[in-house]
C-alpha cells in the first residue's frame, strides 16, 4: 500500500518539503526496506499496518493517522509537527487516534519522536507556515501563544489574530506572500493593525523568509514587543495611580 509521502498526497495532508516525482514510497508487512530502481524509483519499507489501511480513490493506502505517524517517525520533527497539524486541521485524523498509532508502534524507530510531535501538534493551526513557526516560537523559548483567537478593544473584536499571548498584550501575524499583493488588501491591514494598537495590543508581522533564514530576528521582535507592551502597561498604571 502506499504510504509515508505518498499516501499523505494522497490523503491531501500538506507536507513540508515538495513530493518527489520520481520516487513513490510504499509499505509491506513483511520483508526489508530497500529501492527498486526504475522510473519512478519505488521505496519499500518493512512498516506492518496492523488493520490501519483504507482505500482512496481505489488505491490502498495507510490510514491517514497511521500516515502522520510514519512521517513523524522518519522526518525531522517540523515536518512531522507540519502533517500533523495539517490531519488535525482537515479532520482526516484526530489526536487520539494519533495516539493509538503511537501506542502500536511503541518499538518503532522514530516513535520517540513521532510521541513528541503528536503531543506538540495542534489543529489550530492552518498552514505549514503557521506549524512551523509554532517550532520556532517553542525553540526560541517563547511561551506557547493562544492561536486563532479574536480580538480587540472595547467596541467588539478587530479581527483573529494568528498567534496571541495575552499575557504579553502582543500578537504575531504569519504574512503569506500574497497578504499585501492586493492594495486594498494591505491598507485594511494597516488599519486593523492601528485598531490592534489602539486596543491595547502590540502587533508583530513576519514572513517565510524571515521565519525560515532568520528565525532568531522574529524571536527577538517579538521579545520586543513584549517589553514595549510591558512599559505602556506600567505607565498606564502609573498614571491610574496618580490620578
Amino acid at each position: 500500500m502506499a504510504s509515508h509521502q505518498d499516501a499523505a498526497f494522497l490523503h491531501g495532508i500538506d507536507q513540508l518539503e515538495r513530493i518527489q516525482e520520481s520516487l513513490i514510497t510504499v509499505s509491506r508487512p513483511t520483508g526489508p526496506d530497500g529501492l527498486l530502481v526504475g522510473h519512478p524509483a519505488v521505496r519499500v519499507r518493512n512498516a506492518s499496518p496492523r488493520g490501519q489501511t483504507t482505500l482512496v480513490g481505489g488505491i490502498p493506502v495507510t490510514t491517514a493517522a497511521r500516515t502522520v505517524v510514519d512521517l513523524a517517525r522518519t522526518t525531522p520533527y517540523r515536518s512531522g509537527v507540519v502533517a500533523a497539524d495539517s490531519a488535525l486541521h482537515r479532520r482526516l485524523a484526530s489526536k487520539a487516534q494519533l495516539e493509538a498509532v503511537i501506542a502500536g508502534c511503541a518499538r518503532w524507530p522514530g516513535v520517540g519522536r513521532a510521541r513528541r510531535v503528536v503531543e506538540f501538534s495542534d489543529g489550530r493551526s492552518e498552514s505549514p507556515f503557521e506549524s512551523i513557526a509554532r517550532v520556532a516560537f517553542r525553540d526560541g523559548g517563547l511561551p506557547p501563544p493562544e492561536l486563532q483567537v479574536w480580538v480587540g478593544g472595547d467596541a467588539g473584536p478587530v479581527g483573529r489574530a494568528d498567534f496571541l499571548w495575552r499575557e504579553h498584550g502582543t500578537i504575531a501575524e504569519a504574512d503569506g506572500a500574497l497578504k499585501y499583493a492586493d492594495p486594498d488588501r494591505a491598507r485594511q491591514q494597516l488599519r486593523r493593525d492601528a485598531d490592534l494598537r489602539e486596543a491595547g495590543f502590540e502587533v508583530v508581522h513576519f514572513g517565510w523568509a524571515e521565519l525560515t533564514l532568520a528565525p532568531s530576528q522574529v524571536i527577538h521582535a517579538i521579545r520586543a514587543a513584549f517589553a514595549r507592551a510591558a512599559t505602556l502597561r506600567a505607565g498606564d498604571l502609573a498614571r491610574r495611580r496618580s490620578a
